[in-house]
């Protein structure tokens, strides 16, 4: 008998998370030092940096453990930057 696949069912995302994802889905990237606080959004455009008022190191760390970000290599060892996963 064949299994039914379930569709994957994400919990429901804060505002704040939501807000981070949006931008960087459209023109920025999320920087963070190398413990993953003081996240800061860099424009990929002109370099604007921005840095979002209610987003904190447990932002991050919620939106990686869920697998809607990951870190990507970055030059500088005292800096993750973080890329949206498409799935």
């Amino acid at each position: 008998m064949a299994t039914k696949k379930r569709p994957e069912v994400l919990p429901e995302l804060t505002e704040t998370e939501q807000d981070l994802l949006w931008q960087m889905e459209h023109g920025y990237q999320l920087e963070t030092d190398s413990l993953s606080s003081d996240p800061v959004l860099r424009g990929l455009k002109d370099g604007e940096v921005v840095r979002p008022a209610s987003a904190n190191r447990n932002t991050v760390k919620a939106l990686e453990e869920r697998g809607l970000i990951a870190p990507a290599k970055s030059n500088d060892p005292l800096k993750i930057v973080w890329r949206v996963n498409k799935k």
